[in-house]
């Protein structure tokens, strides 16, 4: 468990005080779930299928191992029962590399680390409009997330942050974020840059004479 209750109401505190200084909108969210890559795994397991058999045999395997009469088959039923048996080798290979790539999660390992920041970066994209961010008044909405298994955090503004705020300014923010896991004090790191956060927001979007509080203060965890 990345977070105690003490932890929580921290982060919420620090949203709140955060909000007071903007009409900007923060929310937070941690997600802690492991992601499994299927494609990765059915991949893995075709390329094994198709390359081990192959090298077998470059290597001088032959059926024979399989089909006990061989050397006494007529050329034609050799050549059926070869093709029968690469078959069968190829998809005992096939369940065996699937099986072992999914019964001991390489498929993270072996997915390209591109293709994982692409994963959380859809996920973060899916949380910030199911949560509501692109619903507030003047779209002030700030999405703070974090995968936790992958290490990497995202800062996703709405189109009334994005206009004002360049990507650079929230450097400092996504540091704080992954510092924070990686050194295993990921409420601080979240507390950090909720202030940080807040600070940017401050300067472009400072506070209305009537600045409602549109979306929830707690962390969101996955």
């Amino acid at each position: 468990m990345l977070f105690n209750d003490a932890d929580r109401a921290r982060i919420a505190r620090a949203i709140t005080d955060a909000e007071a200084t903007t009409s900007g909108e923060i929310v937070a969210i941690v997600n802690t779930r492991p992601h499994r890559y299927t494609a990765t795994i059915l991949a893995t397991a075709v390329l094994a299928a198709f390359v081990l058999p192959f090298g077998a045999v470059l290597a001088g395997w032959t059926p024979s191992a399989l089909i006990p009469d061989w050397d006494v088959l007529d050329a034609a039923t050799r050549e059926r029962h070869a093709i029968e048996a690469y078959v069968a080798v190829q998809a005992g290979v096939f369940v065996a590399a699937l099986a072992l790539v999914a019964l001991l999660r390489l498929d993270r390992i072996l997915t390209p680390a591109p293709l994982r920041r692409d994963r959380v970066h859809h996920a973060a994209m899916i949380q910030f409009r199911a949560r509501g961010l692109t619903a507030t008044q003047g779209r002030t909405g700030l999405l703070l997330y974090v995968d936790e298994p992958e290490h990497v955090a995202e800062v996703i503004a709405d189109e009334g942050v994005f206009a004002l705020v360049c990507a650079d300014e929230w450097a400092d923010t996504i540091a704080a974020l992954i510092d924070g896991i990686k050194s295993g004090r990921a409420a601080d790191g979240m507390v950090a840059a909720i202030t940080r956060a807040g600070a940017v927001l401050s300067r472009h979007l400072p506070p209305g004479p009537d600045n409602v509080n549109e979306l929830p203060d707690t962390l969101i965890e996955l």
